[in-house]
């Protein structure tokens, strides 16, 4: 993993992410966006973890990255103050019988240049201090502080301890034979902390007090401890956290720690590592908000199913079956016998608009189709919704619901729209103009055949009943055939015609509503996407080699 180095002493305010190399630069980068994305929809206190996280990460690459803060934390009387001083080799913390013993955090810096560090940590300079003739050469580099106890009766200590955890690169957690199991320390700090294991010593302290194999078998069950609170060890060169046992009163193990501490702070990675695992808890923390449960999106069945849903509720399949049967009248009265249109019209004149059709429709008909406009919404919205994490769900229904507002007066005046463009089609087939020739014929040769009747009887022409007669008979059976052939033809092009009408009206019904429902609902949708996309980026592991 890439350092934070060159940034001491710019005065210039890089970016976040700045100065941060490779997948932690792009997590942290990708987090960012991810706030910004999502600052609407979310709520303020799930992304309050990821700016704290964004601020530190800016705050922490302007200051030293030739400094690695390292804490020294433990419970009352764990010895890490004298711990502290063993390793400075010479008395910075008090020690002794008094609890608490450390009141407030001392920092201890084993060169210069760590002022802007302290700063951070809110150390007065009255409690910085120096190791004995400036330290080792291994050690430099190194700020150490010492914490007040996190089970201190006072709530400030703890109060101090929690802020100063939040800050530093590394803690160095001091347990002691007696409190090591302790349900405080391990639900706290250990468990929440788990992740940071690249980041986190684990000392038990005075083994001077336990007898022969009983230092192992403590510390074994420390192991096996930190193992159940999810905490990775760093043995047989895996990255975790190291487990070692000494005392801090006879020194015995506390030369093997220096080491180890040199090591690690000569690496100058610790800030990254910190960081990186600050990002693992955040995206952690904010999984619920951006991981969705199974499949999402917009199918084509729940598209065709509200498309279905919205031509019900306008009446397509009405509409095309009134377009179908005036079709049908329309041809049949075209193509009908003439002495059956003369008894229609007198049917529809002795009763005055019995053929206009009803254009006003019920209120209640009206309420149902509203209702049915609401409920494929809710439908739509619940289904585009469904697996969703609740905030990006609630988007969804909202964008429905906006959408959704003027979508029934809006189906209204297309369903007036389709039904005047319906009207203005025309209503013949391309053999209209012969049924209605041959219907013609079968006229004449009625009038024809009656005239020669006429004629004879009168003594104008020459008797002879058979032809006339047959010519009389053939017009009147033949009418009626040609009006029965008609409307047995017409019912192909009829059904057609509604078909075509119901298909209209329904694309129709089905883009207003896409327009109106489906495009803000898919809206929605591409920017979960997009934030899902981000989270993704968030929650990858940062590269770079572990502390062995």
């Amino acid at each position: 993993m890439d350092g934070i180095d060159g940034i001491e002493g710019s005065g210039e305010h890089i970016p976040i992410g700045g100065t941060y190399g490779g997948p932690l630069r792009t997590r942290l980068d990708a987090l960012r966006e991810l706030v910004g994305l999502s600052s609407t929809r979310v709520e303020s206190h799930t992304l309050a973890e990821a700016g704290r996280v964004l601020d530190e990460a800016s705050a922490r690459q302007r200051l030293s990255s030739r400094h690695t803060v390292v804490a020294l934390a433990g419970a009352t009387g764990s010895g890490k103050s004298t711990l502290f001083n063993a390793l400075a080799q010479v008395p910075l913390s008090e020690t002794g019988l008094r609890r608490p013993t450390t009141a407030a955090p001392i920092a201890c810096s084993w060169s210069e240049g760590s002022a802007g560090l302290l700063d951070r940590l809110a150390i007065p300079s009255r409690l910085r201090r120096r190791p004995l003739a400036g330290g080792s050469e291994e050690m430099s580099g190194l700020v150490l502080v010492d914490l007040p106890d996190h089970d201190s009766a006072m709530v400030r200590h703890r109060e101090q301890v929690d802020r100063v955890l939040a800050l530093v690169d590394a803690v160095i957690w001091v347990v002691d034979p007696e409190k090591y199991a302790d349900a405080a320390l391990h639900e706290r700090y250990l468990r929440p902390l788990a992740g940071h294991a690249e980041v986190t010593f684990v000392v038990l302290n005075q083994i001077d007090r336990l007898p022969g194999e009983a230092a192992d078998q403590v510390l074994d069950d420390l192991r096996r401890l930190l193992d159940e609170d999810g905490m990775a060890l760093g043995e047989h060169g895996e990255p975790g956290a190291t487990v070692l046992a000494l005392s801090a009163l006879t020194g015995e193990g506390v030369g093997e720690l220096r080491e180890v501490i040199g090591t690690f702070v000569q690496e100058r990675t610790a800030p990254a590592r910190r960081l990186s695992a600050d990002v693992d808890a955040a995206a952690a923390g904010l999984r619920s908000a951006y991981v969705a449960e199974g499949r999402t999106g917009l199918g084509e069945r729940t598209r065709d199913d509200f498309a279905a849903r919205l031509a019900e509720a306008v009446g397509a399949k009405a509409a095309g079956d009134t377009a179908e049967r005036e079709w049908r009248r329309h041809a049949i009265r075209a193509c009908g016998t003439p002495w059956l249109r003369l008894w229609r019209w007198y049917e529809r004149s002795r009763t005055p608009g019995s053929g206009l059709p009803l254009a006003v429709t019920p209120v209640e008909e009206e309420l149902t189709a509203r209702q049915r406009v609401e409920q494929a919404v809710r439908t739509v919205a619940d289904e585009a919704a469904a697996g969703l994490p609740a905030p990006w769900a609630q988007a969804v229904r909202e964008a429905a619901v906006r959408g959704a507002g003027g979508l029934p007066e809006a189906l209204d005046e297309l369903a007036v729209r389709e039904a005047a463009a319906t009207a203005k089609r025309p209503l013949r087939p391309a053999w209209w103009p012969a049924a209605v020739l041959a219907q013609m014929s079968m006229t004449l040769l009625q009038v024809y055949g009656g005239l020669w009747l006429v004629g004879q009887i009168i003594g104008v022409l020459e008797p002879g009943l058979v032809v006339p007669a047959l010519l009389m008979v053939a017009g009147i059976v033949g009418g009626p055939l040609v009006e029965w052939a008609c409307t047995a033809a017409v019912r192909g092009p009829a059904r057609r015609y509604g078909q075509d009408a119901r298909r209209r009206l329904r694309e129709a019904a089905a883009g207003c509503g896409r327009a109106m429902v489906l495009d803000p609902v898919a809206g929605e949708l591409m920017r979960y996407r997009e934030v899902r996309e981000q989270y993704a980026t968030v929650a990858g592991k940062a590269g770079g080699g572990g502390r062995r």
